[in-house]
């Protein structure tokens, strides 16, 4: 089942479009990898799809049209967005940054229920529950970025540039989490990453976009293993 079609996607900041009438779709239960230099326009994809920033085109999710659909009913649609550099809520506790993320959930049972369950998930962030998220480490950050996120139960993930200022260790720690979510939960995930080698590694399909556009798209595992895309555009 296809859960995500965009077709001739361009969106932009005023007057210069960054993204140019591109196409692509992402398959219920897949890791999809976004790659490409910075200034290619992949975190402009993701806002675009959150309903962010202006885009024209169409995006069809789970088989409805969004495009006129603003960002907070995008995420009750289903749709969840981990900004570039986490957004977690400095100065609010763990909890109440969890919280947050059930914005468009009316059921405090079910709230209560999500809370301890990604509690369970992340114990670390049970043990900090009252603790201010700014005084968190960065790996801990992220990890609440991402449990905040899950708390709207969203059936599509996107992450954008999750290992930014990370640990390699605590890097690969989060995408270990990203496989369990995807393999445990039918969680479909789009990450936009900078860290290609390592996505690659975990993602069912990669595009690579240069200057607006897609250049490359396949399997990952195929574009992990192809010398000449890696050195051309994703410079490793």
């Amino acid at each position: 089942m296809t859960m995500l079609k965009i077709q001739g996607l361009s969106a932009g900041y005023g007057a210069a479009d960054v993204l140019h009438s591109v196409d692509f779709t992402v398959e219920q239960g897949t890791i999809v990898a976004l790659l490409g230099a910075n200034g290619a326009g992949k975190t402009t994809i993701l806002r675009a799809l959150s309903g962010l920033v202006p885009a024209r085109g169409t995006i069809h999710f789970r088989g409805k049209d969004v495009s006129r659909c603003n960002a907070a009913q995008r995420v009750a649609l289903g749709l969840a967005h981990i900004p570039q550099g986490r957004g977690t809520f400095g100065d609010f506790t763990v909890e109440e940054n969890l919280a947050a993320g059930a914005f468009t959930v009316t059921d405090r049972r079910q709230i209560a229920q999500d809370m301890e369950r990604w509690y369970a998930a992340f114990p670390r962030l049970a043990e900090r529950r009252r603790q201010q998220a700014g005084s968190l480490s960065g790996g801990e950050q992220q990890m609440l970025a991402l449990a905040r996120a899950l708390m709207s139960r969203p059936k599509l993930l996107m992450c954008d540039e999750p290992s930014l200022g990370l640990a390699p260790a605590i890097t690969q720690e989060i995408f270990e989490i990203f496989k369990t979510l995807n393999r445990e939960h039918d969680m479909t995930l789009l990450i936009v990453e900078q860290n290609a080698d390592l996505t690659l590694q975990f993602a069912d399909t990669a595009y690579v976009l240069e200057s607006g556009s897609f250049t490359v798209s396949g399997a990952a595992a195929e574009l992990l293993g192809n010398e000449a895309v890696q050195q051309s555009y994703l410079g490793v």
